[in-house]
């Protein structure tokens, strides 16, 4: 079900200054939208996550026209890009996060499945994680190649910029985002270190049983 207009800008009050209190994004490099009835609600372009305020966040129709508040952040069309091929999804977030966007940066031999799967948390809640190639922030080649692999993964890594993740609730959505840096941290801190790793058949069980 989704949520209204006023209890959306409340969620995304709360869990943006969670998410900037405990240092996973920093400045005005991060942005969230939640889907409403209307279109969306979505942080403002230039915006901070500790200090936003709920009268100010973005409503944003449909179409894209802005309903009320401040200009949505430039990654509108990134969201809308990922809403349109998750329909069940009502919340997204890209962050700027230290661990996933340092791996962003490393060369990856697996695009379908960039993070290494150390343990089973990052596979619970996301499944496999893709990497996009590098386009420019708010590009509308980077919300098509995001678009263009939405369908099949709910967490996408974009090349030299960081993560994004959505899900079909806020929660979800917050719980996936962390787990998602988390992993990305477990990664670099065990990378050339020859850690053992979930099997494929592991893996395929993890999905099985919590991926629907």
């Amino acid at each position: 079900m989704l949520l209204t207009e006023q209890i959306a800008k409340e969620k995304i009050v709360t869990y943006a200054k969670s998410i900037f209190d405990r240092g996973l994004t920093s400045g005005a490099s991060a942005n969230m939208s939640i889907r409403i009835a209307e279109g969306w609600v979505m942080t403002p372009t230039n915006t901070c996550f500790g200090f936003l305020k709920a009268e100010e966040l973005s409503v944003v129709a449909h179409d894209g026209t802005l309903i009320k508040g401040e200009p949505a952040s430039k990654e509108f069309r990134l969201h809308k890009a990922i809403y349109e091929k998750r329909p069940d999804d009502t919340c997204v977030i890209h962050l700027h996060s230290t661990y996933a966007t340092a791996l962003s940066c490393l060369p990856c031999d697996d695009k379908d499945n960039c993070v290494p799967c150390h343990t089973p948390y990052l596979t619970m809640r996301l499944g496999p994680v893709a990497l996009v190639p590098y386009f420019a922030p708010g590009n509308d080649d980077l919300a098509e190649a995001v678009g263009a692999i939405a369908h099949k993964h709910s967490g996408i890594i974009m090349a030299n910029h960081g993560p994004i993740v959505s899900a079909p609730d806020v929660e979800k959505c917050v719980y996936g985002m962390e787990e998602l840096e988390e992993s990305c941290k477990i990664a670099l801190m065990l990378k050339g270190l020859g850690a053992n790793k979930l099997s494929d058949g592991q893996i395929q069980e993890l999905l099985n049983k919590f991926k629907k």
